[in-house]
């Protein structure tokens, strides 16, 4: 990334200050603007998420809040309540009363003298998500929003469930949020008052794991602020981005297809990053394209934002299997609307092992599979944060416990673009299975990358409100929808569909081992091909180069450490993967505060045993400056039974040496044919 230094306006910032809301909180704002903006007002932008601005999210956003506000805006970071040095307590994710926060934020945003009363929303994750679900509450001063890495489906497209399937990124981000949720605030900007505000989050908080568990199929839970409900209620302008290598691409196309408003669409080959710092490369010059989005929307002027294509989005190139990638192959390609024109279904039946080529009749037969609780081991993160690498790997061995379809070698290059959806006529001999299908490109020496996947409970097969049991023997038509994707088949290659009855650790297993039987003859791969003769209706305007502001200054005082190992004992057939994301202790200079962050999840298992699945993810983060030292640890873990989810946690707060509090937890949820 290009740092810039010298920027159209020159810019102050406020290091702190108070945002009163309705029920007499005050939360954290950290603020940037021009200095011109004392006697002419302009346009504010506000980013309001859960993540610490004064030290965890600092680098990230001295990066691009400095450089929009040297382009003309007051850029304002808050701090959820409960979060960083904002008052109050932090229960859960997109409550009503987060999102009349950030109603009462904008009207006090748009009120300051500094501010011309035009306001927009942005973030990545957390952040996307409120900006969204608070456009769809239509506060006055908005006038536009730009989020990255999103859903508008809060059960069906995000990481607690998929296809009606749990999700292990249900369990670990639980724990993420069960640890951010009691961290203290700093008391160089809240003085004294910093153990009494910490206490506070300690005593309240609530098992982010329970409160997600006792959700188990789409209910109001879900509905409320998930804005496919009623896309009517967006009426502001959206620029929309994410990552093929994250769990949100799907979100992007949504968005484009059932809103109703001036609206832009990009996807690139990164994981859960902002699209300057993606990762896998190449990042782009995001910030550009956002500082000429707010130019239109909230400055007025005409600079042919809405030109060229609705969708812009990275078209990936084959690449060998690896669980990380500096850089994805491939070009950029444009659609102008989406659905797409340009992009046919071609549908393939399946035969005995063998993808048939479209129009042809294949014979019925029964494929029967009953995978091992190992399939998965290679799954990768349902979404890839690319810290440790975390991307599937090879799929041979995966398809070695699976039921795999293989198509003709191809003799031409196939592109695909869209959502592939595998319909299956199948039958089961327990009353709760499940079905992951996953999609990878063969090389000729048969490595096997993964390229999408999904997954269907099949109690679900009729949607997610009233999931049904299975009926032993029964034979049902059902559809599993792929993760949408841009990829690209070379000569040469084949392509392969693998199905498999677990995916753990990346889904969790049913109560118990399920064979599933695929009936041939009706049961078909549709392919959403994109003609490689189609022209590319890119922007003749290409991304600039990454760049921003300069980071903020830290320094590394001690190593960063990270691991992902996937273990194997075959004397009492114990089985692990574990994941160590250790960030080491790092100073921000600026403010001589030391952070030190470590994570350790372990999913483990036994056997084939499904009633041995457990999840445990643990947290530790110490804050210090001086003689000053506060520590919180968390522990997170689920195990199961064929009834039952049993949530075990653990909160401890130490105040320099001294454990200032500690909490167990002990819960049982009821399986709701999951």
């Amino acid at each position: 990334m290009r740092t810039v230094t010298s920027l159209p306006h020159q810019i102050t910032e406020e290091e702190h200050l108070w945002i009163p809301v309705s029920d007499g909180v005050r939360l954290a704002a950290r603020l940037w603007r021009p200095v011109s903006s004392d006697d002419q007002p302009v346009p504010a932008v506000l980013e309001y998420i859960p993540y610490r601005k004064r030290d965890l999210t600092a680098v990230r956003d001295s990066i691009h809040h400095p450089y929009l506000a040297g382009h003309g805006y007051a850029c304002v970071r808050v701090d959820m309540r409960g979060t960083g040095e904002s008052e109050g307590v932090l229960a859960d994710e997109y409550l009503e009363r987060e999102q009349l926060d950030a109603e009462d934020v904008l009207e006090w945003i748009a009120a300051q003298p500094w501010c011309d009363g035009n306001t927009g929303m942005m973030g990545i994750s957390w952040g996307a998500f409120t900006s969204l679900q608070v456009a769809a509450r239509k506060p006055p001063s908005l006038r536009a929003i730009v989020i990255s890495s999103f859903t508008d489906d809060r059960y069906a497209d995000d990481m607690h469930y998929m296809g009606g399937c749990l999700l292990s990124d249900n369990v670990a981000e639980a724990s993420t949020m069960f640890a951010y949720a009691t961290l203290p605030p700093d008391p160089a900007l809240v003085g004294d008052r910093w153990r009494e505000l910490w206490l506070e989050r300690l005593e309240n908080c609530s098992l982010w794991a329970e409160n997600w568990l006792s959700h188990q199929r789409r209910d109001e839970y879900w509905r409320h602020a998930s804005v496919c409900e009623n896309y009517g209620d967006v009426q502001v302008p959206v620029l929309a981005s994410s990552g093929w290598a994250d769990g949100y691409s799907n979100a992007v196309t949504r968005l484009l297809a059932g809103l109703d408003v001036p609206r832009k669409g990009l996807i690139g080959p990164w994981s859960h990053k902002y699209p300057h710092l993606g990762e896998p490369g190449p990042a782009i010059g995001y910030l550009q394209e956002v500082v000429r989005w707010w130019d239109h929307w909230l400055k007025g002027e005409e600079n042919a934002v809405m030109d060229g294509p609705m969708l812009r989005t990275w078209m990936q190139d084959s690449v060998p299997p690896s669980t990380s990638y500096e850089d994805r192959p491939g070009r950029w390609v444009g659609e102008p609307s989406w659905p797409s024109p340009h992009v046919k279904p071609s549908e393939h039946r399946l035969a005995r092992h063998r993808i048939a080529r479209p129009g042809e009749t294949v014979a019925e037969e029964d494929l029967a599979v009953e995978s091992p609780l190992s399939v998965g081991q290679f799954a990768g993160k349902w979404a890839s944060y690319s810290a440790p690498p975390d991307l599937p790997y090879d799929q041979r061995e995966e398809d070695g416990g699976s039921l795999v379809f293989d198509t003709d070698v191809l003799t031409e290059r196939c592109e695909i673009l869209g959502s592939p959806i595998v319909r299956l006529t199948v039958s089961a001999d327990k009353p709760v299975a499940m079905v992951a299908a996953r999609l990878s490109d063969v090389a000729p020496d048969g490595r096997a990358t993964r390229v999408t996947y999904g997954l269907l409970n099949l109690t679900h097969r009729d949607g997610h409100e009233d999931p049904a049991p299975v009926e032993p023997g029964e034979r049902y038509e059902v559809a599993v929808e792929l993760n949408a994707v841009a990829q690209a088949f070379p000569a040469g290659h084949r392509i392969r569909l693998s199905l498999s009855t677990s995916y753990w650790p990346l889904a969790w297993p049913p109560p118990e081992p399920a064979m599933l039987t695929v009936h041939t003859g009706q049961s078909a791969l549709t392919l959403p091909v994109r003609p490689v003769a189609e022209a590319d209706e890119v922007s003749a305007r290409p991304f600039g180069e990454p760049e921003g502001a300069e980071p903020l200054a830290t320094t590394q005082l001690t190593p960063e450490e990270q691991r992902w190992t996937v273990s194997r004992d075959l004397v009492d057939y114990r089985s692990a993967l574990e994941i160590v994301k250790d960030a080491g202790v790092l100073r921000f200079d600026d403010i001589d505060l030391e952070v030190t962050r470590r994570v350790v999840e372990r999913y483990s298992w036994v056997a084939d045993d499904f009633s041995s699945p457990a999840a445990e993810t643990s947290w530790s983060m110490t804050f210090a400056r001086g003689e000053w030292s506060c520590r919180t640890e968390t522990r997170t873990r689920v195990t199961c039974t064929p009834a039952e989810f049993v949530i075990d946690a653990q909160l401890d707060g130490f105040d320099g040496d001294r454990r200032a509090y500690s909490r167990n937890w002990h819960r049982r949820v009821p399986r709701d044919h999951v």
